[in-house]
């Protein structure tokens, strides 16, 4: 398996290529040059697979045996998950006949950010040993510098993925007074030499600007080896593909269904996905063009709605206002202006809306998708906003819709699920990004687009991204006026216990200003023992 750009102008990168470079040299993001199908009898054979055994074999799809072999997939792949407070790893929690919560946030920093970092951190480690190991060299050791922006919650799961790890230095930027006091906490107390936080006076968008600045500086990045532990690195959507697929098996499961039944195939399966920078529900479009089978991917966004608007107008177009138009909503980390992982499924759309007579690898036609993606985000750079045809959405329509919601609607989801009016409901506590994909899907069966099992064939799974102790404010806020509710009973976690009075460490970044950060990484390194 070889990797190409999204924007043309890089192909046939080994996986360890894509993932150690993270962003194309064209500025683009690194995809697979096609997407493998599924063996003729995984329903069969993967039936009863663990999380790990299922990483296993959806990762080796991806990942030829000459670059990491099977033996040390499977080590990389249980250290990465023995870190995680569940044995399932993503859980499947039903709420009623029809609505089911994965938790993805049983990992280090309670985020589902986690299942991919704790496994690109081993990942990052065990290709610079092998460098290392390899080198003739004398006295030549190969290092990695990270940096990565964050609305939240990547920061925190970057940091505990890379922390400690040998000649790794992480740099994570995250916007200042816009992340919420558990998640500044979570990154800002790890003290462990090689991490480093930016606190940037500035929004989300203008932290990943800088970071794709960094990236795009031959010389800055030359000198210090950039990785990437954003979306944009294909690792991360590769990770995420798996609870996808644990999600499939664990429902058949509970319901006692052979997935290789007709039973099986008469079930809908729909996935609703909190979404802001288009990573967590890309991952689930290629379980799908894998051979997963899903009827929907919902595209749950708040009020900071580009991807909405797409659907409905064939327009991706920034929103403008104060702070370049983002907007300050319950759900900080969907705070967003442009999703950069959407460029992935662009190219999908453009390379798929050509016809080409059956020639689904027609490397012509490759290379004018790559055009078309490039042209398009020329056009967002230089004028805020490009247009795509009737056919693209279209195509997008066959998996993807969206809904989009307020912060009302958020506030009163998560009073909704935690004393629901139905007696078949499991009251719950969600998040506030949770919340937006719940109440997203609600949307729908309310619409009529989707008729729950078991009187319809519909089953909605919801992904949740975060535990609600991360977000206290808002949950406290919608639940202050539910009789006996108490936060530190009902929803902190032990670990967030006197998080908030540690010790922290971060630098200020004055404003947002790439060259500003390039001195504050420069510094940092020298402090940290680096020469360069």
């Amino acid at each position: 398996m070889q990797y190409r750009s999204t924007r043309g102008q890089a192909k046939n990168y080994s996986f360890e290529e894509a993932v150690m470079t993270g962003l194309g040299p064209d500025g683009g993001l690194f995809i697979p040059q096609s997407i493998p199908t599924l063996p003729s009898n995984w329903r069969e054979a993967w039936a009863n697979y663990s999380f790990q055994q299922l990483a296993v074999e959806i990762l080796s799809l991806y990942i030829d045996e000459t670059e990491i072999c099977r033996k040390d997939l499977t080590e990389l792949v249980n250290r990465s998950y023995a870190t995680f407070r569940s044995e399932d790893v993503t859980p499947l929690f039903k709420v009623r006949d029809g609505l089911y919560v994965m938790e993805l946030f049983h990992g280090p920093t309670f985020a589902f950010k986690d299942v991919a970092l704790q496994f690109v951190g081993n990942l990052f480690e065990y290709f610079l040993e092998r460098k290392n190991r390899n080198e003739t060299e004398v006295g030549k050791t190969h290092r990695l510098t990270v940096v990565g922006a964050t609305s939240g919650d990547t920061g925190s799961a970057a940091i505990y993925g890379l922390r400690g790890k040998k000649n790794v230095s992480v740099f994570i930027l995250h916007p200042n007074g816009r992340v919420s006091p558990i998640q500044e906490a979570q990154m800002t107390t790890v003290l462990d030499k090689n991490v480093h936080n930016l606190s940037v006076e500035g929004t989300f968008d203008d932290c990943q600007d800088i970071v794709k600045n960094l990236f795009g500086n031959k010389e800055f990045n030359t000198r210090h080896h950039l990785g990437a532990v954003n979306s944009i690195n294909w690792a991360r959507i590769l990770a995420q593909t798996v609870y996808y697929f644990q999600a499939y098996f664990s429902l058949l499961r509970s319901l006692k269904i052979d997935p290789a039944s007709k039973e099986a195939d008469k079930i809908q399966f729909d996935f609703s996905v909190p979404t802001g920078n288009f990573g967590d529900v890309l991952a689930g479009y290629y379980a799908y063009r894998m051979g997963l089978p899903t009827k929907k991917l919902l595209i749950a966004t708040n009020e900071n709605d580009i991807l909405y608007r797409f659907f409905a107008s064939q327009a991706y177009e920034k929103q403008t206002g104060e702070d370049g138009g983002v907007k300050s909503t319950l759900s900080p980390a969907m705070d967003i202006l442009v999703s950069s992982n959407f460029e992935r499924l662009l190219w999908y759309l453009a390379r798929e809306s050509e016809s080409d007579e059956g020639k689904s690898d027609n490397e012509e036609l490759c290379d004018k998708a790559g055009q078309t993606v490039a042209g398009w985000m020329q056009e967002l750079k230089e004028k805020g906003v490009f247009r795509v045809d009737d056919k693209a959405v279209l195509k997008a329509r066959e998996i993807f819709d969206a809904a989009r919601v307020t912060d009302a609607e958020t506030s009163e989801g998560i009073r909704a699920f935690y004393e629901p009016k139905d007696s078949k409901q499991v009251p719950y506590v969600l998040d506030p990004h949770t919340a937006v994909g719940v109440v997203a899907a609600e949307k729908f069966i309310e619409r009529g687009e989707f008729k729950t099992y078991p009187e319809g064939p519909d089953v909605l799974i919801c992904l949740a991204t975060a535990h609600p102790a991360k977000f206290s404010e808002a949950v406290e806020n919608s639940l202050k006026q539910v009789a006996g509710f108490n936060f530190e009973k009902d929803v902190l976690p032990t670990e967030f216990i006197g998080l908030l009075e540690k010790e922290r460490r971060v630098s200020h970044v004055e404003r947002a200003d790439p060259q500003l950060v390039i001195k504050v990484i420069e510094k940092e390194l020298r402090d940290e023992g680096i020469s360069f």
